[in-house]
């Protein structure tokens, strides 16, 4: 098959292929005693291999636990479903960007994927690579069930092209509470409470937020929360629609303030070339090196998948207000579906592939990402204490119920380019090497150049 072939050498971990088919020995003939015997129970019925279609499903869940949920979901379809067979691929975040990439350049898209919704998911429906699946999802229980704010970020113009699987995800400044209580520092509400705890852990030999930038995103939270705090939604929302500019000056105080914070040291050497991926963040908290944590509430899942004794010394906040702000600092960035998955157009069987997401998103699975640490993206969630035994998921869900509004990730709201002249000129922002007027010059110019194409 060609789209393994891809898989192959694009150097991805393959899972094995899953197939269940069931069949049974015809029954002995009934003993001629005159009493009836007990019909055998109903097996499901031998599918012949020429009968049998295969689907291929891509995903980016390789902590165990989370792993383990689709697994577990592509299993009980293929047992329901024996007609087909699943091969699973899970590929690690970041190399997951560059493969998906590829596959679409090379018409060779697995039957289901995921994206993260927004610029990037549309340029995907106006290159023709997605399934239209409005009508399917219209008559399945989808909409009863899933979060409605989800299953709109799914939908471009009024077609509904993705279904929200994993998490409601936001950022939040993770922290440990056993360092903190140990120096007496209170968790702060306002930037600069943030920098004079910061002081306080460097004067004490730690690195005040663990943070490895080199795949980008991860610092691009960092500047996302700043430019929000210091005047709302209003400046990124303009600058997209173009009554606005990427020059605005919430993005200059973003990137300025983040050289002031690399300049006083609140990050580890060698911090803009480290691995999220691989944990290089993550472990700089376990060796508690570091005492805070930026990140999305995926963090605990990875915290239980990984070291999860840490997770009773993890405490968690929404990222400060900013001193002298009017800024509504209840604004929360994230998104409501993370990760949303697709049907390609090209798949060998549209419903076979909607019916395979269908079990990836029942109860059975949200209930098994709610156990991992996630918050699902369905309507009326609740947290049981034995899924939150040290009370993050439920602290993280007052965050998010909190909000006013949920500003989705730049660089999956922005188009592909611009999505990638934020990233590229951040890491040089975050390098030293730029100054943040010349590089929300270069991403405004990047934008101009897309809406003029």
């Amino acid at each position: 098959m060609k789209k393994r072939i891809l898989a192959l050498l694009m150097v991805v971990a393959l899972a094995g292929t899953l197939l269940i088919a069931c069949a049974n020995d015809d029954p002995p003939a009934p003993a001629d005693d005159g009493v009836a015997e007990e019909a055998p129970e109903e097996t499901p019925e031998e599918v012949a291999p020429e009968e049998v279609t295969e689907l291929l499903l891509w995903h980016i869940q390789t902590h165990e636990l989370r792993a383990a949920v689709i697994q577990d979901a592509v299993d009980r379809f293929v047992a329901a479903n024996p007609q087909y067979v699943v091969e699973v691929v899970p590929i690690q975040n970041d190399v997951y960007k560059e493969t998906i990439t590829i596959a679409m350049a090379a018409d060779a898209l697995p039957d289901v994927f995921m994206s993260w919704s927004g610029g990037p998911m549309i340029e995907y429906i106006n290159a023709g690579h997605l399934y239209d699946l409005t009508d399917m999802v219209a008559a399945s229980d989808l909409p009863d069930r899933l979060l409605e704010g989800g299953m709109a970020q799914g939908t471009y113009n009024g077609r509904q092209f993705a279904i929200p699987g994993e998490s409601v995800a936001v950022s939040a400044v993770w922290y440990n509470r056993e360092m903190f209580d140990n120096l007496g520092l209170s968790v702060p509400t306002t930037v600069s409470e943030l920098e004079a705890v910061a002081e306080t852990l460097i004067e004490n030999g730690i690195i005040p937020f663990a943070l490895a930038n080199g795949p980008r995103w991860t610092g691009s939270m960092y500047f996302m929360n700043l430019a929000t705090r210091y005047d709302g939604l209003g400046p990124f929302q303009s600058a997209v629609s173009g009554a606005g500019s990427f020059e605005d000056e919430s993005f200059v105080f973003a990137g300025e303030t983040i050289q002031n914070w690399v300049e006083r040291g609140f990050f580890a050497p060698g911090f803009n070339g480290a691995d999220e991926d691989t944990g290089q963040s993550r472990q700089l908290m376990y060796a508690e090196q570091a005492a805070m944590h930026i990140m999305g509430n995926w963090f605990v899942s990875q915290v239980r998948s990984e070291m999860p004794e840490f997770e009773s010394k993890l405490g968690v906040f929404p990222f400060p207000a900013l001193d002298g702000s009017a800024a509504d600092a209840s604004i929360v960035i994230g998104t409501l579906g993370d990760n949303f998955y697709h049907v390609a157009s090209t798949t060998v069987s549209p419903q076979g592939a909607f019916d395979l997401i269908s079990f990836m998103v029942d109860d059975i699975a949200m209930a098994g990402r709610q156990a991992a640490g996630a918050i699902p993206p369905i309507i009326g969630v609740e947290i049981p204490a034995e899924d939150d035994p040290y009370g993050l998921m439920a602290a993280m869900l007052a965050i998010i119920e909190n909000a006013s509004a949920v500003q989705l990730w730049y660089d999956q709201y922005l188009p592909p380019e611009v999505a990638q002249a934020h990233l590229n000129t951040l890491q040089e922002i975050f390098g030293l090497t730029m100054t943040p007027q010349a590089a929300n010059a270069e991403v405004q110019t990047t934008m101009e150049a897309y809406r003029g194409r």
